[in-house]
């Protein structure tokens, strides 16, 4: 029996931090970033449940082509994807009024649609990035127990001897994404490649404003890195702790990102959001075909 601290539920029942409750969640879930983005990505939906708002987390569920899907904002961060992870895989397999894991386990589908800086010269601005792979530079996963089971050891320890010394700040982890998911979001529309998930916006991306970075020329080192047919493809926030806890948890996730920013070729689009609406579209309707 889980205790009321550590299953934390509102006055009226709903998971403490998203105000969700049992049975308002579909089996499909976006994840996006931007709590602006849910209204985005209603817009696109019909017979829409509800909407319940708290702090950053915006939910909905409705459907899109008759299939019903959630929508989640996660805020930015690594952090937010461990409370998100958490509280929705809660919502499906566990008993709220026994507080105790449900026998049978729900497997839920992650997609995560996001902005992204490419770190590749030729996938431009604009580009549409599938993370096959990606690369915590983060410690969240460390604090889970079983957590060398889900992680790629062979690209793990080719990506630390490639950073060198540098990989001394810290200990990359590499997580697969889900191979079914992949294969329905894929197509020629599509780059795919290994993403960076960044702790943080500024400095840990290479930007340096008033402070300055340890690992100089990291940019370039990580566009460098190939193996097995793989490279560095772009940066984000929150795909790695994805990876890794749906993978703990029993469920699938993938990240498909717009490129906002080429980090090489020293440009963006300040204007990218009509963008995001045309890829929001494309997840939709790939993954309601």
């Amino acid at each position: 029996m889980l205790l009321d601290s550590e299953l934390i539920l509102n006055p009226d029942d709903s998971i403490f931090h998203l105000h969700l409750k049992p049975g308002q969640v579909a089996d499909t879930i976006i994840l996006v970033g931007d709590p602006k983005r849910v209204n985005v990505i209603e817009s696109f939906l019909n017979d829409v449940e509800f909407k319940i708002s708290n702090r950053e987390y915006v939910s909905i569920t409705g459907k899109y082509n008759s299939k019903r899907i959630t929508v989640v904002s996660t805020g930015v961060g690594i952090g937010n994807i461990d409370i998100i992870l958490n509280e929705l895989d809660a919502l499906v397999n566990i008993d709220f009024e026994s507080r105790k894991i449900k026998n049978k386990r729900k497997k839920l589908n992650f997609i995560r649609i996001g902005t992204s800086g490419s770190l590749q010269k030729d996938i431009i601005v604009n580009s549409y990035v599938i993370s096959k792979k990606s690369v915590g530079f983060d410690n969240l996963l460390y604090f889970y127990l079983n957590n060398e089971k889900i992680i790629n050891k062979e690209y793990s320890v080719t990506f630390k001897t490639h950073l060198g010394s540098d990989h001394l700040f810290f200990s990359p982890y590499v997580i697969d994404a889900s191979e079914e998911l992949y294969d329905i979001l894929n197509s020629k529309e599509t780059h795919s490649g290994i993403t960076i998930t960044s702790p943080g916006f500024y400095v840990p991306q290479g930007r340096e404003l008033r402070l300055n970075s340890k690992l100089k020329n990291i940019n370039n080192k990580l566009s460098s890195f190939f193996y097995e047919d793989h490279r560095i493809t772009n940066y984000e926030m929150e795909s790695s702790a994805m990876y890794g806890l749906s993978k703990l948890l029993g469920h699938e996730a993938i990240a498909i990102c717009l490129i906002i920013a080429n980090r090489l070729n020293k440009n963006a689009n300040p204007n990218y959001k009509s963008e995001v609406e045309k890829l929001i579209k494309y997840v939709l309707d790939k993954i309601t075909k």
